[in-house]
């Protein structure tokens, strides 16, 4: 079952329940995915990859956004994204932990045959690639940056 049928069944699951948050949160994903569709070059439905970078950047909206309306004092708008947030993670595959993703990174440095900072980018392109859903790419970042860092 692709993404978009799974958000239809669960739109209609949400207005059966009469769950506004969940319905608001559902219909922006979907939202998202017809843009996707219709976009100039797409001649087909959306691979998974792309399914979940869709989802990828809708969570890391809501996350930017809470943190924005905590900073400012609106905790109701932060609530309200936060919510979003948690609805967004359920079809989100599971992320790597800090530590998971360390060690990874730890062996794709070894694989590559990193030696310091002036190997970054060789890293980063096989993280982004082999770590994509699975860890933000901030955060991807900042570990190779330590770890190739003396």
């Amino acid at each position: 079952m692709s993404l978009k049928q799974q958000i239809d069944g669960d739109i209609k699951k949400a207005m059966l329940a009469k769950n506004k948050e969940e319905l608001e949160a559902l219909r922006a994903i979907k939202s998202m995915i017809l843009l996707a569709e219709t976009e100039k070059g797409v001649s087909a439905e959306i691979t998974a990859d792309a399914e979940n970078k869709l989802l990828m950047k809708a969570a890391k909206q809501r996350k930017e956004s809470a943190d924005i309306f905590s900073q400012q004092g609106r905790n109701d708008l932060a609530e309200r994204e936060n919510q979003q947030l948690e609805i967004i993670s359920r079809y989100l595959p599971k992320q790597m932990s800090n530590e998971e993703l360390e060690v990874a990174l730890k062996a794709l440095i070894a694989e590559v045959g990193a030696k310091g900072p002036q190997d970054m980018g060789k890293v980063m392109g096989n993280a982004s690639k082999k770590f994509a859903g699975q860890a933000d790419g901030k955060l991807i970042s900042e570990l190779v940056k330590k770890l190739l860092t003396p």
